[in-house]
């Protein structure tokens, strides 16, 4: 049977940290599936590793296998427990037992009820041994929009803030104002590839005309799906985000019911989801979200403006915060970050904890996981 606290090796470690850092080139490109990696390990040599493929198939473990071609009496290294259910493809723990795996190092455990520990039972009933939970903190981070699927019915909810040191986004009102050097933008396009959707407010969408995309060179394929909220389907026909709907798909959540502007829309190759208003006769954010992860959106990524980012908050649908912060002053008359929630009072509406940091050309950036 699986060890409740197995020990594990110096090389267990730095095996299983080779296949974090494969699960997470994964990010962004598997939903509705995890981003797993895989190592296999034999005689103390790597002979086989893959991550998720885009779109959620070949699985890590199917990759890895391949790339080994024999893997009698070796040890996997796998991110999230083996699948255990037959879909397109055969159970990845009933391929590592095939190919004759002698050991199963799990990191952490499947909440998916098509899973969760039929995965380990399959592999411990074919003799064999598997140890559980290393470096699984790590694991849970990678996959956190997974398992919200499961347990929030929701994705994993990411806002990006980019402000002055005193804690602005524009100059003024409905005007569009480059608050951080071209470095630290080219960060924030690291974080579209790795998630699976990127929504706005139509506030944004009239002031900046946004494409969206992802524009770091090599990454270009990995632009995430555009989520517009638009209550009363204002964005225009000619907007950037219609212009562009051929490359980058677009979903538009709206509370207005227009046939002929659905038709338009829909002529452009745009998707129309029609939702509830809430009490500020606005979109129910919390119906978008249980919109998006049925759509299978497990990651998305909040670039909006002022409104849409203070809501989210207050609404308890935040689960990171990237920050990122110029050195410039804009003043008073600037535009707050957050409508209603001044900078020095933010740690009264969430809790902060810092994940990582760092300098990105003459910026600052921060990344925080939200507690709840």
């Amino acid at each position: 049977m699986t060890k409740a606290n197995p020990t594990f090796s110096n090389d267990d470690h730095a095996f299983m940290k080779m296949a974090l850092g494969l699960a997470r080139r994964g990010l962004g490109t598997t939903a509705p599936n995890p981003a797993v990696g895989c190592v296999l390990v034999q005689d103390g040599y790597v002979i086989g590793r893959g991550w998720t493929a885009e779109g959620g198939r070949p699985h890590a473990e199917t990759i890895a296998i391949e790339n080994a071609k024999k893997a009698d009496g070796a040890t996997a290294y796998v991110t999230l427990e083996p699948c255990a259910h037959h879909g397109k493809t055969p159970p990845c723990a009933e391929a590592l037992a095939t190919v004759g795996v002698a050991r199963v190092v799990i990191a952490t455990d499947d909440p998916d009820p098509r899973v969760s520990g039929g995965g380990i039972k399959i592999l411990e009933e074919a003799g064999i041994k598997v140890d559980v939970g290393l470096c699984r903190p790590e694991a849970d981070t990678i996959n956190q929009g997974f398992f919200q699927r499961f347990d929030k019915q929701r994705p994993l909810v990411t806002v990006k803030i980019a402000s002055s040191v005193d804690g602005k986004i524009a100059a003024k009102k409905d005007t569009q104002t480059w608050i951080t050097g071209p470095e630290a933008r080219m960060r924030g396009h690291l974080y579209r590839a790795n998630h699976d959707a990127i929504m706005i407010g139509i506030g944004t969408a009239l002031v900046d005309d946004p494409t969206l995309d992802c524009r770091v060179p090599g990454l270009e394929h990995r632009s995430p799906i555009r989520v517009l909220l638009d209550t009363d389907l204002r964005i225009p026909l000619d907007s950037k985000l219609l212009k562009t709907v051929d490359r980058f798909p677009l979903w538009i959540m709206t509370s207005s019911f227009d046939e002929d502007k659905y038709k338009a829309f829909e002529e452009k190759g745009a998707r129309i989801f029609c939702l509830e208003r809430d009490e500020r006769n606005l979109i129910d954010l919390k119906m978008v979200m249980k919109t998006l992860v049925k759509q299978g959106i497990t990651r998305i990524l909040s670039e909006g403006g002022s409104k849409l980012n203070a809501s989210l908050i207050k609404a308890s649908l935040v689960d990171r915060l990237l920050w990122f912060k110029s050195s410039d002053s804009i003043g008073e008359n600037g535009l707050d970050a957050l409508y209603g929630i001044p900078i020095n009072e933010l740690d009264q509406h969430i809790n902060l904890s810092l994940l990582d940091a760092g300098i990105s050309g003459a910026d600052e950036w921060q990344e925080f996981d939200v507690k709840s």
